[in-house]
């Protein structure tokens, strides 16, 4: 007769013991999910029994077999569950050190814990036998069959990058634990969510946290957890679930419908960046379809594909979609007689800050399951930054050469305290000055075309919307002072100064000669010159002032009341500009400029709400914060 098991965690801190209770006496092998190896050999005796973890056991997710191997093969759709002798648990770190922090998904593997039996699972989703409770002091509870976790977790091993390992219940009033590590992992089908563990992750990123989403179908149910987290509670139903009424002494957000709908009325594209609403899925016998679909590359040049040798529309990750996928919602932008570029709407709660890097139309999937879309893409919010791959199979795809590099790049990159990167926003052009007047970037093309574009992150093409012949410096005051009004000006070599009214440029008066740059500072014109000379003039003056060396700037900018100036060297300086009140040119020309930044890509930039924004000669646009 199988022993049955369950621990009485889902997991434990390295140096303590975690209890197990059985219904028999057994052997128990307790083998490192990561990579097979063996840590423990020995004998339980029922019903409880205790297993004293090592202080030197890595962290890692373990798997204590009781008794003899009883087969669940791995496959695709799986046919076996997890066997009720086998029960498996985390071991973290006693003291929490590692960059990367990967949480196990114990809320879903428990969720479909004997599906379909009445009363004993929340499954299926509309089933009228359902469970509203279930609770983890039970056997099963294990990963499915079809392993959508494992492969992560063996590359993550292989790979030798530090990684440290939670419980996903561990995330529940986890901010603490989230503070001791740079980046969290979500890995494989993480579907059940407790409104603290969603808070406790979503104020991780803002403080400054960074997160990957290498998941699917991620955040789609709210949970609550009951009974010290041993009891979890899903309704599926607000007309079932007391929180919805208000009538008990529940709150209503707690309500344990998809996050998305009311009374919640908070979509998980917050957190993630995509939802499950506009995915797709592939269930029961259809499941193997996903093995014939693959991502389409739309933002090549990302710092995501970095050393994959991808460009634009290329396919790559056959297999890593499905068997759900998530999608946000977004547009073509037309780019020439070239395919459109991905823009979100944010109509679906994604976040503007959402830059779409590849995309998937599973739209036919509607026979299998669910027809929709994927969108894989990166987001900031608040200090961090969110990548999602959008998909529950990514880990079990990374024997692609690419979809293992794209998984390096981002843990790479979001697990390092290295900032200040150069991120490239658009594709290269031959550009001469940048400004940005409300959500609008302009540039002056060459060719002496008007350009623009919105800023942000995502590739989006330039579009003409005018003429800018001569013009070689651009500039937008913060708001109107002195007669001047606000609105884009512009600067050219012969000396004129410009507004552009909307439509076309008008004189506003003469402009130093031989100009090379412009900005704004202070309710103050400045313009540099091929000279190496500064001048300014104050708003509501006539004439031009000169105030000593521009630091020998190609390009102007300014920002907050701060002058910046890049050199034919790449190297960024800045100044606080003497007002006309506080001294002469002379005191201003003595208050020397000073380094800010060296290696800047581009020959002109532009700096508005804590950004830089540079461009150059056949260069690709590209932003850093300041």
């Amino acid at each position: 007769m199988t022993v049955r098991a369950y621990a009485t965690s889902t997991s434990c801190p390295q140096g303590a013991s975690l209890g197990f209770v059985l219904d028999g006496a057994a052997p128990v092998v307790v083998t490192d999910v990561a990579d097979d190896r063996v840590v423990f050999e020995g004998f339980a005796s029922g019903p409880r029994w205790e297993l004293d973890i090592p202080a030197g056991w890595r962290s890692s997710l373990y798997r204590a077999r009781f008794g003899p191997e009883v087969p669940w093969p791995h496959s695709l759709p799986g046919s076996t569950p997890c066997p009720d002798n086998e029960v498996f648990f985390v071991v973290r770190q006693a003291v929490p050190g590692s960059p990367v922090l990967l949480s196990v998904p114990f809320t879903t593997w428990q969720a479909y814990n004997r599906a379909g039996e009445p009363g004993q699972s929340v499954y299926w989703t509309e089933s009228p036998t359902r469970a509203a409770r279930v609770t983890f002091d039970r056997p099963g509870g294990g990963p499915p069959p079809e392993r959508w976790e494992e492969g992560l977790m063996r590359w993550l091993r292989r790979s030798g990058h530090d990684v440290a390992y939670c419980s996903n219940l561990d995330l529940h009033d986890g901010l603490d634990l989230l503070s001791r590590h740079r980046m969290l992992i979500v890995n494989g089908h993480d579907e059940y969510w407790s409104l603290e563990m969603r808070d406790a992750v979503e104020e991780f990123v803002r403080r400054g946290g960074n997160v990957a989403f290498f998941a699917g179908n991620t955040c789609w149910w709210q949970i609550r957890l009951e009974d010290g987290g041993r009891t979890m509670v899903c309704h599926r139903d607000a007309v079932s679930d007391p929180a919805a009424s208000g009538s008990a002494s529940i709150d209503p957000r707690l309500t344990t419908v998809e996050w998305s709908a009311a009374p919640v009325n908070r979509p998980e594209n917050t957190l993630t960046g995509v939802s499950f609403r506009l995915g797709a899925g592939a269930w029961g016998p259809h499941m193997p379809r996903m093995l014939e679909e693959s991502y389409t590359t739309r933002f090549a040049a990302h710092w995501v594909f970095e050393g994959t040798g991808l460009t634009d529309g290329d396919k790559f990750g056959q297999g890593c979609l499905g068997y759900e996928t998530d999608a946000a919602e977004f547009e073509e932008v037309a780019a020439g007689e070239g395919a459109g570029v991905p823009r979100v709407t944010g109509r679906d709660g994604t976040p503007p800050s959402f830059v779409v890097l590849a995309t998937a139309d599973l739209r036919h999937w509607s026979s299998y399951g669910q027809g929709g879309m994927a969108t894989m893409g990166v987001f900031t919010s608040g200090l961090g930054t969110v990548f999602t791959a959008a998909t529950v199979n990514w880990g079990n795809g990374l024997d692609d050469p690419v979809v293992d590099r794209i998984t390096r790049n981002v843990i790479d990159r979001l697990s390092s305290a290295r900032g200040g990167h150069w991120d490239v926003i658009g594709p290269a052009a031959d550009l001469r000055a940048l400004a940005v007047l409300g959500r609008t970037l302009y540039a002056v093309s060459a060719g002496g075309t008007l350009l623009a574009r919105e800023l942000c992150g995502q590739n989006l093409p330039w579009l003409p919307v005018g003429t800018a012949d001569g013009v070689c410096g651009l500039a937008v005051p913060r708001e109107a002072a002195g007669g001047i009004a606000s609105g884009l000006y512009g600067v050219t070599a012969e000396g004129r100064l410009l507004r552009h009214d909307g439509s076309r440029w008008r004189e506003v008066g003469p402009a130093p000669e031989a100009a090379i740059g412009l900005a704004v500072a202070d309710c103050t014109f400045w313009v540099a010159t091929s000279s190496g000379e500064l001048w300014r003039q104050v708003f509501g003056t006539d004439g031009w002032e000169h105030m000593g060396s521009s630091g020998g700037a190609v390009s102007l900018g300014g920002m907050n009341g701060r002058l910046f100036a890049l050199d034919a060297g790449g190297r960024m300086l800045t100044r606080l500009p003497v007002s006309p009140a506080e001294g002469t040119a002379a005191e201003h020309d003595g208050a020397a400029w000073e380094p800010y930044a060296d290696a800047v890509p581009g020959s002109t930039f532009t700096a508005h709400a804590g950004l830089l924004v540079t461009a150059g000669r056949g260069m690709p646009l590209r932003w850093r914060q300041v």
